[in-house]
């Protein structure tokens, strides 16, 4: 009997379990489905709803993705919300920072828009309203004063540039203009008219249409009570079927410019008037410059310098007319062209050509900015010819002196040894030309009166030769110490140089000769 009553009750548990999960289920079918959280956002009901997971976009809906693109299109999706509401709610970069500590914020502008924002289970939920009463529209008010405070701001930006921007349409009517172009056109309009629509077009001169490949082009126009014209650079680009221009003020270029071609011109002149021949070299060693000079000096055609020919042409027409030195073949020519030009580039090149026909030119190279080559040709011929001269007399000098059977030595007003000649050297044993440095007349001094008996008149002969008031010709007789006798007789020379002359005596005279009167140191009259 137990275990009867013990089976009913358990039947009867079961079936009470049994009609309860069917009336759960039953109610469960009856009752309208919950909105979960991975409901398509679009379908949330919201105007702009933004969902971001570690700054990136999960999702947002079309007035939310319309206002993201009204932000700079250079920034991320995440930083780009940041620049976008920045503009309406200052500080929000900081507070939405804390979002995943405080959960849940709230922020409103000064207009009355509102921000609600939202972390769960990882996601911020970013939800943009209208202040209260604002109409419904497509696009909300939010949209819209985003779009005109970019608006305003690109406006600002363009009316405050220095510059001239303006677009014309197909017939070349002004239809749009910044304000530097509008505040010109007020300046160029006269006192009693105003600016008008169509605004003026105040670069008459200029082409209507774009024209790319003549950017830029230099415009000018003359404002009222103005002494010079002001200078633009203009620039057009196509804009659908209408011209954007842009033009740049150019005053300090166009005088740039002036004063450098001024320069060029007086350099021009300066070089038309040098005797020197110069050829000027670029980079890709092309003739760039040359002057009058060069002409006469290379004997070439005005005409094939005009053309720029290269270095290597230049020097081998040089070597058709026999304005260089005659090599030996032509390997060895172009050799020594590319030694001439490296030369040159470091500015070490100077040489002398001495030409087939008698003349003779030095020729120098040197460096100029920009990797430019310069050579300057100069005609010392008669340069030559006269230091040849030159040295003709003084080897004809010389000879004269060797001649002369006195021993005679020179000295200069400072008291070196300038000249000497054969009998000189013969009789002191002595080649002043041998010695690296000058002979003084202390050294001089020294060395004659170590080959003769003690005298006075080498000391004497040491202060005449550096006295600085007038002088007058004296002579004296020294023995040597091989018992020669000497006759010295000493001079004055122009330019307060000093004759030296020695001469050998002969001791025995003849019965009719007079004794020779002789001094054996300078008389005190000349001291």
């Amino acid at each position: 009997m137990d275990q009867i009553d013990l089976t009913l009750g358990i039947v009867m548990v079961v079936s009470s379990l049994g009609t309860a999960l069917l009336a759960l289920l039953v109610m469960s079918w009856f009752q309208p489905a919950r909105r979960i959280s991975w409901t398509p956002i679009d379908d949330m009901g919201e105007p702009v709803v933004f969902l971001f997971k570690d700054r990136m976009l999960v999702d947002a809906t079309h007035q939310a993705r319309a206002l993201l693109e009204t932000g700079p299109d250079f920034l991320g999706e995440w930083p780009r919300l940041l620049a976008v509401l920045e503009r309406r709610f200052p500080g929000f970069s900081d507070e939405i920072s804390l979002l995943a500590e405080q959960q849940y914020l709230v922020l409103r502008s000064d207009t009355g828009e509102c921000i609600e924002a939202e972390w769960r289970g990882g996601l911020a939920r970013i939800v943009v309203s209208d202040a209260p009463g604002a109409e419904d529209s497509t696009d909300t008010g939010y949209n819209q004063t985003a779009v005109m405070e970019e608006l305003a701001t690109l406006r600002g930006v363009v009316d405050a540039a220095p510059m001239l921007v303006w677009k014309e349409d197909a017939t070349g009517a002004v239809r749009w203009a910044n304000g530097a172009y509008v505040e010109l056109a007020e300046e160029l309009q006269p006192e009693d008219e105003s600016v008008g629509w169509p605004l003026p077009r105040i670069f008459a001169d200029r082409p209507v249409g774009p024209d790319s490949s003549q950017n830029p082009r230099r415009l000018s126009l003359r404002p009222p009570q103005a002494e010079e014209d002001s200078w633009y650079d203009s620039f057009s680009e196509p804009s659908g079927e209408d011209t954007l221009l842009f033009a740049l003020p150019a005053d300090k270029l166009v005088r740039a410019e002036g004063a450098l071609r001024e320069f060029v011109q007086t350099l021009t002149k300066t070089f038309a008037h040098l005797p020197t021949g110069l050829a000027v070299f670029d980079r890709e060693r092309r003739l760039a410059l040359f002057n009058p000079a060069l002409t006469d000096l290379s004997a070439l055609e005005p005409q094939f310098l005009s053309s720029r020919p290269s270095l290597f042409e230049f020097l081998d027409k040089l070597r058709q007319k026999q304005r260089t030195p005659e090599p030996k073949d032509f390997k060895s020519w172009r050799h020594k062209i590319v030694e001439l030009e490296s030369a040159a580039a470091s500015g070490t090149y100077q040489e002398t050509w001495t030409l087939p026909a008698g003349q003779t030119y030095r020729v120098t190279g040197r460096p100029h900015p920009d990797g430019a080559i310069a050579f300057l040709f100069e005609d010392i011929s008669s340069e030559i010819s006269l230091t040849r001269q030159f040295r003709a007399e003084l080897e004809l000098a010389q000879a004269v002196l060797d001649s002369v059977e006195e021993a005679i030595a020179v000295f200069s007003n400072s008291g070196s040894m300038i000249q000497s000649n054969a009998a000189y050297i013969q009789l002191w044993d002595h080649d002043p030309q041998a010695s690296l440095g000058d002979t003084g007349i202390v050294e001089a001094t020294q060395r004659w009166q170590q080959a003769c008996q003690p005298s006075p008149t080498w000391g004497d002969l040491r202060d005449f030769v550096v006295q600085p008031h007038e002088r007058a010709e004296w002579s004296a007789i020294v023995r040597r110490t091989d018992g020669q006798v000497v006759n010295c007789r000493f001079a004055p020379l122009v330019g307060h140089a000093t004759l030296v002359a020695f001469s050998l005596v002969n001791e025995t005279t003849g019965a009719g000769d007079p004794p020779p009167k002789v001094w054996t140191r300078m008389p005190a009259a000349l001291r």
